[in-house]
């Protein structure tokens, strides 16, 4: 197997740690590794592809906070 990191992908892991943003590296598709950054009000996934291209995913938060008293509606949303 000859694999090799993107040298994109290198470059964007040094500007997250010189500007001491944390990430986390994970792999949902098999062509590809994710970078996931969470930053106040924002997350960001980001997929470095096999074939060279990245996807950037941006989610923002709008503020707003709740209490544990929405939990239920949260998961009754979003199960099966």
């Amino acid at each position: 197997m000859n694999a090799t990191l993107p040298a994109n992908l290198l470059a964007f892991l040094d500007d997250l740690r010189a500007g001491r943003i944390h990430y986390e590296l994970r792999q949902r598709r098999d062509d590809a590794i994710m970078v996931e950054v969470a930053v106040p009000g924002e997350r960001w996934e980001v997929e470095f592809l096999k074939d060279g291209s990245v996807e950037a995913e941006v989610f923002r938060s709008d503020g707003q906070i709740f209490d544990a008293s929405a939990l239920r509606d949260l998961v009754a949303r979003h199960s099966d």
